[in-house]
């Protein structure tokens, strides 16, 4: 059975796209899920919002709810659906509500600091 487990990400965490810093943060979360690797979330709060576009796209997590998603925008490219947010999780996965986790890509990196 699928399980979920959150918890304050250590140390300081940033993501980058293109070359540009979009947030840094002291306030990740971590969130382990079964079967996948653990998925670093930031504050909105840390990070610059307006680098994203809200997407058409969205998806369903049994564990997790409904992710909303947006995509990056920068001087020199757009990133697709680069970025979701559980703005109304289910039971068990509130701690990350209206917070951001990135799709990983050659142009989108996340890295603790």
């Amino acid at each position: 059975m699928s399980s979920i487990r959150i918890r304050k990400a250590p140390g300081t965490w940033s993501v980058r796209s293109g070359g540009a810093v979009l947030g840094e943060s002291s306030n990740a979360l971590e969130l382990e899920e079964s079967g996948h690797e653990p998925v670093v979330y930031f504050p909105r709060s840390d990070i610059a919002m307006a680098f994203l576009d809200p997407s058409e796209k969205t998806s369903h997590c049994p564990l997790k709810g409904t992710a909303t998603y947006y995509s990056i925008v920068n001087k020199s490219s757009v990133t697709k659906d680069a970025v979701w947010s559980y703005e109304d999780p289910v039971e068990g996965a509130s701690a990350i509500e209206g917070y951001l986790a990135f799709v990983l890509s050659d142009s989108v990196k996340v890295e603790q600091i």
